[in-house]
């Protein structure tokens, strides 16, 4: 991810008001809400340390 796209994905979390979890569901409504791919949502969660809770098995690898 470049910097522009991980600052886009910071603010989207920002206005979100996601800090420390994010739940699975909610993930994949940014997802679909801002044309983001779930994968890169989950990169940013880990290189963050955002906690992702009632995840679905898989889907953030």
């Amino acid at each position: 991810m470049d910097r522009a796209y991980k600052q886009k994905i910071r603010e989207i979390f920002q206005g979100e008001n996601i800090q420390d979890v994010l739940t699975c569901s909610h993930a994949f409504e940014i997802a679909t809400k801002y044309d983001i791919p779930l994968k890169d949502i989950g990169h940013y969660c880990n290189a963050h340390q955002i906690k992702l809770r009632g995840c679905q098995l898989g889907c953030f690898i």
